[in-house]
């Protein structure tokens, strides 16, 4: 490490605490019932996952240390906080409420179904382990980033906190949507399925079709669906990956 990344390698190790903090406390809101704040303080823990890296590169602040932190942080934020929105969002499914979990009167088959919300971890840590281990993801990654996992759940929370369609609600509120979407999820984060990453060299258009396409969809289905769009642009990364694989477009 150089004398410049030795005098700024704190930058970015404080942004990445910051992904920490703001994981850890979407995991107490999630908990607590309160699902809107929970998926706000996972997509600013987003934001910081981005930002740490960016300041990495700029500052050319390498570091083992920073790498194992994010990789930490990232189990949290993206793995246990969205594992806890489901759960909470089992309770309110079951019960209609969220309490206390000793306050929870469960049979086994429902406490089977409310800790099937911890695959998600389990998968973004087996996720993020392949990741740190693997050297043909520098280009694209093999399988869906633990960021959008959590994100796509977030979705569903903000939805059902801050939305003004109740008819939906049901449809997301309902055990076997909750159960495909974990093990969707689960199994696209340790899939070897090649999904393209959004990282542009350039802005030749050649070179960067495919994310102008994801963007731009992305852009009119914000426009027109506004927070209903959230989990279906996550739904569209995915598609598109397929497709580009399929087809070899890239």
């Amino acid at each position: 490490m150089s004398r410049t990344s030795q005098l700024f390698f704190w930058v970015p190790n404080t942004i990445t605490s910051l992904n920490l903090v703001c994981g850890s406390l979407s995991v107490i809101f999630a908990i607590d019932g309160h699902l809107g704040w929970a998926a706000i303080f996972i997509f600013a823990a987003a934001i910081f996952d981005f930002l740490d890296g960016f300041a990495a590169r700029l500052l050319k602040a390498y570091s083992s240390i920073g790498k194992e932190l994010d990789s930490l942080a990232d189990t949290v934020s993206f793995g246990l906080a969205p594992a806890a929105i489901v759960f909470t969002m089992i309770e309110y499914t079951l019960y209609g409420k969220n309490q206390p979990i000793y306050e929870i009167a469960a049979n086994w088959s429902q406490w089977i179904l409310l800790f099937t919300s911890l695959v998600i971890p389990i998968a973004g840590a087996f996720r993020l382990a392949k990741f740190n281990t693997d050297d043909r993801q520098s280009e694209q990654f093999l399988g869906m980033p633990i960021p959008a996992n959590a994100i796509f759940f977030a979705s569903l929370a903000l939805i059902l906190d801050m939305g003004d369609k109740p008819e939906i609600v049901p449809y997301i509120l309902n055990k076997y949507t909750i159960l495909v979407s974990i093990f969707s999820c689960s199994f696209l984060m340790v899939s070897e399925l090649p999904m393209f990453n959004l990282k542009f060299k350039n802005l030749k258009l050649k070179e960067n079709a495919l994310r102008f396409l994801f963007l731009g969809i992305t852009l009119l289905m914000l426009a027109v669906l506004q927070i209903y769009a959230l989990p279906l642009i996550i739904i569209w990364y995915v598609l598109l990956s397929v497709i580009s694989y399929a087809t070899g477009i890239k």
